[in-house]
């Protein structure tokens, strides 16, 4: 499922756009895509994170993920989503993620997450208006469900493709606090 994602990303010119080269900017997407995931995930789970996303992907039904132009991101809404998804652990996470190795830094992450962002909140919304027949309204139980579900399936594709370090994987070693709950 993840896999659909990575795709719609246009790796090259996402690497001209942040002076980097192609195999270390997917490195980097690689990465950063399920710490992503992985915080909308912990979100949903919590009270009225769930809600709180569909609304949000509510916002974000505008088709991005199939034809995505890096001049049409909007990276101003890319940085809140990112600061939404991880709040206070924004800077651990894009420490985290550049330290994984495969020569990303942290300041490509730092670059590469707000405009990540938006994308995958279109793709996501993507995915459960496609699963709900394009329902996902915040008053009904069965789009969260189905969010929940996609982003479970998405997460779980995402680490068995990962890099394992110690014994949680990316997302233990790099959401361990995240996951845990912050809202």
């Amino acid at each position: 499922m993840i896999e659909q994602l990575m795709n719609a990303i246009p790796t090259r010119q996402l690497a001209e756009a942040v002076g980097e080269d192609e195999a270390t900017t997917r490195q980097a997407v690689q990465a950063a895509l399920p710490a992503l995931l992985g915080g909308l995930s912990a979100n949903a789970q919590q009270g009225d994170g769930a809600r709180s996303l569909l609304d949000a992907l509510g916002q974000h039904q505008d088709g991005l993920a199939d034809d995505v132009r890096l001049d049409s991101i909007d990276t101003r809404d890319g940085e809140k989503i990112v600061g939404h998804v991880f709040g206070g652990n924004t800077d651990a996470v894009v420490t985290q993620l550049g330290g994984l190795g495969g020569g990303q830094s942290s300041a490509l992450v730092r670059k590469l997450l707000p405009i990540l962002a938006p994308i995958v909140l279109s793709w996501l919304a993507k995915q459960v208006g496609g699963a709900t027949g394009g329902q996902a309204s915040a008053g009904r139980a069965e789009p969260t469900s189905v969010l929940q579900d996609i982003l479970g399936s998405a997460l779980g594709s995402a680490t068995g493709r990962q890099p394992q370090s110690g014994g949680g994987g990316i997302l233990g070693d790099v959401l361990g606090g995240i996951l845990g709950g912050r809202r």
